[in-house]
């Protein structure tokens, strides 16, 4: 009997597949950015990877969240009537319109729901908003480029509770909109909100009550918050455009402060950890710089080195400038696009320039505020740049090696007399889900 029980099992796991991976917030499951499902393709087909639906929807840059065969995401419906902005930078302008939460179907890009509310902007860049959904079991969290922070319910899109940054804290846009995405942690939703004592409030996640608040900054800044651990001591890392700070995430206590003041107050890129305690820093005009953090009952950071040179210029950057590329660290190195759409590889010891190159992001020359988003997968990186294109690599301290590369979607957004789209990705269901301002595509990347 027992082997009979025995061999059922044995063909029960045979039969059932691998449960594929999710992509349910910024980053992916474990917000780190890695790409860790098995039989993905190694090389794209003759025609390309095969392309499994594609739904028209509205701007933005918002990436998809994929969850339990979901896939959400945010938009923005412009005013039939609405003004039109004089530039990318315009303020003064209100744009009428609404910005949307979407629920679509993973297998076939069907939208099961949709919730609106209206939303005039008064910021730059205007497509739409910014921030990738984060879902939790049965609720989803947005927060819109004007401050708008909503609980739905993941099945139905019915509003559980939501916040208005503007009006709940008496705050003014920041210039680009709130971008940085929200981090949950335990029964905690930590956002940046702005304000004085209020740039950063950890939210329960259940009710929308506060749970703490912390940190003055004259604006909240694009950055993502982060949690790592470091010598046993979670700490919560809050980079604004004044400092980059440790904090405990309990309680919001400040453990370490190290200042940082930026131009434009682009704080953006995503604040990486490597090697259990050096965390990496970068931003457009002022550079980069490696702290080394402690833990233990009292931590802190140490600054261990610093770009010396504060102009964005790609002649002029010396170590890595990004706008807006996580970078990546990896056996001692770093690997990030900088201020002209250069790919660059440095040492991490010393920030010292390895090598450079523009082929994955310009073809070839310097263009500024060029993008690429870089996902790490088993030995090599899936690049998606803002031509639309997906490209295979391998990137390593002897240079970059081109796999493959294919046209996925159009870049739909235009400035400075060029088309782009600065959209990261979502991997998962072995697919990448990718949109511009016009329509979400979804490619299969599964091996044949």
């Amino acid at each position: 009997m027992r082997c009979h029980i025995l061999l059922f099992l044995l063909a029960l796991s045979i039969a059932t597949p691998l449960a594929a991976d999710d992509w349910p917030q910024w980053l992916g499951a474990r917000r780190d950015g890695y790409w860790r499902e098995e039989g993905i393709l190694e090389r794209f087909p003759p025609n390309g990877p095969k392309l499994v639906w594609r739904t028209p929807m509205g701007g933005g840059y918002s990436g998809p969240a994929v969850k339990d065969g979901k896939v959400y995401v945010m938009d923005r419906i412009v005013a039939k009537d609405a003004a039109k902005p004089k530039t990318d930078f315009d303020r003064q302008t209100k744009i009428k319109g609404q910005e949307r939460v979407l629920c679509l179907d993973a297998k076939t890009g069907a939208i099961h729901w949709t919730q609106a509310y209206d939303c005039d902007y008064t910021i730059s860049y205007q497509n739409g908003p910014r921030c990738t959904p984060l879902v939790d079991e049965d609720r989803v969290y947005t927060l819109g480029a004007m401050g708008h922070l909503l609980c739905l319910e993941a099945a139905t899109g019915k509003v559980i509770w939501s916040k208005d940054f503007v009006k709940d804290y008496k705050l003014e846009a920041p210039i680009w909109g709130w971008s940085a995405h929200p981090l949950l942690d335990g029964n905690k939703l930590i956002c940046m909100v702005g304000g004085d004592g209020t740039t950063t409030i950890a939210f329960d996640k259940m009710t929308g009550k506060e749970i703490w608040k912390n940190l003055t900054a004259r604006e909240p800044g694009y950055c993502p918050p982060m949690i790592y651990e470091v010598g046993g001591t979670r700490q919560l890392i809050i980079w604004h455009p004044e400092a980059v700070n440790g904090l405990n995430p309990e309680t919001g206590e400040v453990y370490w402060r190290q200042p940082f003041q930026l131009q434009a107050g682009l704080a953006i890129p995503t604040p990486q950890l490597y090697a259990g305690n050096l965390l990496f820093i970068t931003s457009f005009y002022n550079g980069p710089m490696l702290l080394e953090l402690s833990g233990g009952p009292k931590p802190s950071a140490k600054l261990l080195w610093r770009g010396k040179s504060n102009s964005e210029q790609a002649s002029r950057t010396d170590k890595l400038h990004a706008i807006m590329c996580t970078p990546y660290l990896q056996d001692g190195h770093i690997y990030g696009v900088c201020s002209y759409g250069q790919l660059r590889c440095l040492k991490l010891d010393t920030g010292e320039r390895v090598w450079e190159t523009y082929k994955a992001t310009t073809a070839g020359r310097p263009v500024r505020w060029a993008n690429a988003f870089l996902t790490p997968h088993e030995d090599r990186f899936f690049l998606f740049n803002e031509h639309g294109e997906l490209i295979i690599c391998r990137l390593s301290p002897q240079g970059y090696e081109e796999i493959d590369r294919a046209k996925l979607i159009e870049p739909t957004s235009v400035t400075a007399g060029r088309d782009y789209v600065w959209v990261h990705p979502a991997y998962a269901q072995k697919c990448i889900f990718v949109r511009n301002d016009k329509e979400m595509v979804c490619y299969s990347l599964a091996k044949e």
